[in-house]
């Protein structure tokens, strides 16, 4: 019996999904042509109702969003941006990429969104050879003479393309909570760029913007990149632009984390990017619950530069995740969608105070955001991968992460990072914050470290048998796309 089939004879028919009777049949029709990929998803939606989500880049997009990506728009070659095309017959791929700019610009307020970039990290590289056309290359050619790079003689050329060598970037390192993309050493970014990271106070765990002030000065860099990956805590982004404007840095922020709360009207004045940022990165899942995908956001001077991700950066877009895009960035307009974005902090500070009242050692002491740090080092003696896997096995999923100063590396680290996006989507608020804290620290406090071991640990049964009851009746209370009977 298909999916479809079951689902329309078990579920009356004033109580049935017009998208999980679109869901289904997609499944059915997939498991006609490969039942190996049709029951990979099918396994997934089944781990991700087993399992409570609590990584912080990680969400549930709407099914409308993950509709829209399953349609013929996944089929056409756009290279190029909108009406402005190295391939015919693009008018559809136009309307679709133009809608989601537009609401993109609304949602967010700013003056020109590209929609194209695929993730993230490809939105940052966009982003940083953006600054150096617009900033070196654009500037040395008109110096030059000239009106298009294509006119330089090669010899001209070369002085040119040697300029746009080792400029300087400064981003927030990753024990600090930046990303990999922020001049990490074993990252692109770092090699196209001489990167000096820059560090959160050792004591207080918090940006310091004197010090950071004094160091920018000192290095001078081209860009000064502003966001995280994990750092518990808002930036401010009006005295980052003061401190950026003392050396005539360009401002460029990485919102991927909490573009949803820019969007939800949580992050505002200072803490907003926006007004105060050249260049804005992000990406459009996390805490946007969108499809997976990137975006960048710019100041009007940066939109001609930006614009041209391809064919400076990206190969061909992809016209089925702007699709989506376009529904998600609509979806995120909404009143209902400021509410999330209310409780997903909400959710977070009830979170970590919950950790910190039972003896948790939680970065920073506490959170502004949607995400937690805790030293599982400090408070339980595991190493971060050791706790991940312990918590996996209870059925909770989290990622190991590196807090200030770690003396575990990037592998094994002394962190575990867990975000309340994708519960609060599920609709828990502060009473499950409190259930899912207790079950937490209850398991890690009995979970042991294997001897002579950073990556095997030794659980506790009891210990364990009560956390996996938390994590099951949690899910069963509030079930993941409760509308789509498999």
């Amino acid at each position: 019996m298909s999916h479809l089939t079951r689902y329309l004879q078990t579920v009356p028919e004033g109580n049935r999904s017009r998208a999980a009777i679109a869901y289904l049949a997609a499944i059915d029709h997939l498991q006609s042509v490969s039942s190996e990929v049709a029951d990979a998803i099918l396994s997934e939606l089944k781990d991700q109702r087993s399992h409570l989500k609590l990584i912080a880049s990680e969400n549930f997009s709407s099914l409308a969003v993950q509709l829209a990506m399953g349609n013929l728009f996944t089929d056409k070659y756009a290279e190029g941006s909108a009406y402005h095309r190295f391939y015919a017959g693009c008018d559809q791929v136009d309307r679709v990429e133009q809608l989601a700019s537009e609401e993109a610009k609304s949602l967010f307020g700013c003056d020109h969104a590209y929609v194209q970039p695929h993730s993230g990290a490809d939105a940052n590289l966009v982003a940083y050879w953006s600054v150096l056309v617009h900033r070196i290359q654009d500037k040395e050619i008109e110096r030059l003479g000239k009106k298009k790079v294509d006119e330089l003689t090669d010899e001209e050329y070369e002085r040119v393309r040697q300029l746009l060598v080792n400029q300087k970037m400064m981003g927030l390192s990753l024990q600090s909570g930046g990303h990999l993309t922020h001049g990490y050493r074993l990252n692109v970014s770092s090699k196209v760029f001489r990167s000096f990271p820059y560090d959160v106070n050792p004591k207080t765990e918090l940006i310091d913007y004197q010090e950071l002030e004094r160091r920018v000065k000192e290095v001078k860099p081209l860009i000064l990149v502003a966001g995280y990956s994990a750092y518990p805590r808002k930036i401010d982004f009006a005295r980052m632009r003061e401190i950026a404007d003392s050396v005539q840095a360009v401002l460029l922020v990485d919102m991927a984390h909490f573009a949803g709360l820019v969007a939800g009207k949580v992050f505002t004045n200072e803490f907003n990017p926006i007004p105060y940022a050249d260049i804005v990165t992000s990406t459009t899942h996390k805490t946007l619950r969108g499809p997976r995908g990137g975006l960048i956001l710019c100041k009007k001077e940066y939109r001609e530069a930006v614009d041209k991700g391809c064919p400076l950066v990206l190969g061909g877009p992809l016209p089925h995740v702007m699709a989506a895009k376009a529904v998600a960035f609509k979806e995120a307009g909404t009143s209902e969608f400021q509410t999330y974005a209310r409780q997903v902090v909400g959710n977070a500070r009830v979170f970590a105070a919950a950790l910190m009242e039972r003896g948790a050692k939680v970065v920073t002491g506490g959170t502004d955001n949607h995400l937690v740090l805790i030293d599982v080092a400090a408070t339980y003696g595991l190493t971060g991968r050791q706790a991940e896997n312990a918590l996996r096995e209870a059925l909770f999923t989290v990622n190991r992460n590196m807090i200030p100063c770690d003396s575990q590396g990037p592998w094994f680290t002394s962190g575990v990072r867990i975000g309340t996006p994708a519960v609060t989507t599920l609709g828990m608020k502060e009473k499950e914050m409190q259930e899912i804290a207790e079950a937490i620290h209850g398991l890690l406090t009995a979970c042991k470290s294997a001897p002579k071991s950073r990556a095997l640990y030794e659980q506790d049964v009891a210990a364990l048998k009560r956390a996996r009851v938390t994590a099951c009746g949690l899910l069963e209370r509030f079930p993941l796309y409760p509308e789509i009977v498999v």
